[in-house]
């Protein structure tokens, strides 16, 4: 079953949480099932436990979950793909705002954005670095974290872990 064309995957977000992970756009089975990181190759749930995020890997049925560990889940661009290289540059940048307006209207202390292309546009800066960004978005500051996609075949499951890792002891020191 496809998703109709205005399929959109529904945010898990809630005022004040220490950070919003944001992915591109949704799967097709994520739209297709209304939960986040759905597919099959998909590495997002299991690298949110063993980075320390979730005490015990949450099932993408139970996405809603991910709010009780004070993190939340939205894209930036709403329409699904097979594949995220299917989006044009001008969807980023016309996304961008109501992006931005959700951030400053919630307060998250952080935006992770997982993977560099849509963030690249949206900040006019085509040479990001990974991790902690100096420019702010919507209030937030920005951390950049490689894209959990079974797809993205550039980082192994231990590299994954170790990036997101970083931001999690970033949010334990800035508590303290």
């Amino acid at each position: 079953m496809m998703p109709s064309a205005n399929a959109s995957l529904p945010d898990i977000l809630a005022p004040g949480l220490d950070v919003i992970f944001c992915g591109i756009n949704p799967g097709m089975r994520a739209a297709e099932t209304g939960h986040h990181f759905m597919g099959r190759s998909n590495r997002f749930w299991k690298t949110m436990h063993l980075s320390g995020f979730t005490p015990t890997r949450i099932d993408p049925l139970n996405d809603r979950q991910i709010l009780a560990h004070r993190c939340g889940l939205t894209t930036v661009v709403e329409r699904p793909t097979a594949r995220a290289d299917e989006l044009l540059r001008d969807e980023f940048i016309s996304s961008s705002t109501a992006l931005r307006e959700k951030i400053e209207r919630l307060k998250p202390r952080y935006i992770a954005f997982l993977g560099k292309p849509a963030y690249q546009v949206i900040s006019g800066n085509p040479k990001v670095i990974w991790g902690k960004q100096a420019e702010l978005f919507g209030g937030a500051m920005v951390w950049l974290l490689p894209n959990p996609s079974g797809l993205n075949r550039g980082f192994s499951l231990d590299a994954l872990v170790e990036a997101y890792q970083a931001l999690r002891y970033e949010l334990v020191r800035v508590t303290r």
